[in-house]
């Protein structure tokens, strides 16, 4: 596996200007992240209905639940709703974020659990719900407050270990919680927005990690430590890439041999 270091030099080393650029460089990482990342929490969820929807923009003889296929199609629809915005790199906002959680979970909310007591998509939480270990996140009436502190903290950070203060955002914005739910596909998409305006490499965190991945969150949680999830992310970044750097040195080396011959 290539080096942590290696894959963001590889990133960085094709520019993304444009929305074509960008589409160029995740045609098969869009599927593959939004299998994953809804894999974790839902188990219905198939990695051959998620292509299908994406790239045929429907699932035929489907006969599962409807609420899997409204995740992955919601899915498709943040792409495309945040692609343009990646390009430009619009920084993070309250109302990027809102709108990130609105397209995620629009028609997937439980109707006794959330609708009935006023939660909607695309709105903080109005409740507070137990998360984790036990926990509530931030008081609902926090929330507004929370977020707006750490975006303006997330901001305001121009040093150049992208990947521990995308590490922060993602664990602070967790820790928040703040939706009554969906808190969790929203943050690994607004974890990857981040990441991508600021040059580096999206990253996949894969449905079989899943249990490390809880466990360094938890460890921010129980002790505001970040270094677990910061090194958690960048394995994850070399596994995301592992097999495109492999096909890239491939032609490299395919090259290499026309040019002797």
């Amino acid at each position: 596996m290539a080096g942590y270091a290696e894959t963001v030099a590889y990133w960085q080393s094709f520019p993304i200007k444009t929305v074509s650029d960008l589409e160029q460089r995740l045609d098969n990482f869009r599927v593959l992240f939004a299998y994953h990342s809804g894999k974790i929490e839902n188990e219905e969820i198939t990695l051959h209905d998620t292509r299908e929807i994406f790239e045929n923009g429907k699932v035929l003889n489907y006969t599962g639940s409807p609420r899997a296929i409204f995740e992955q199609q919601n899915q498709k629809l943040c792409y495309e709703f945040l692609k343009e915005k990646i390009a430009a790199k619009e920084p993070l906002t309250q109302e990027l974020v809102l709108e990130v959680h609105r397209i995620l979970t629009s028609g997937t909310y439980d109707e006794r659990r959330f609708l009935e007591n006023g939660e909607r998509p695309g709105e903080y939480k109005k409740h507070d719900y137990i998360t984790g270990r036990n926990e509530v996140g931030a008081p609902a009436d926090r929330v507004a407050e929370d977020m707006a502190d750490l975006l303006e903290e997330v901001s305001e950070y121009h040093g150049t270990d992208v990947i521990r203060a995308g590490a922060y955002f993602h664990a602070v914005l967790e820790n928040i919680h703040p939706f009554s739910d969906g808190n969790g596909r929203t943050g690994r998409t607004l974890l990857n927005y981040y990441l991508m305006t600021h040059n580096h490499p999206p990253l996949i965190v894969y449905d079989q990690d899943k249990r490390l991945y809880y466990e360094c969150l938890e460890k921010y949680d129980a002790e505001e430590t970040i270094a677990p999830l910061t090194e958690f992310l960048k394995y994850e970044t070399e596994k995301t890439w592992e097999k495109t750097l492999e096909r890239g040195e491939r032609e490299n080396r395919r090259k290499g041999l026309e040019e002797i011959r």
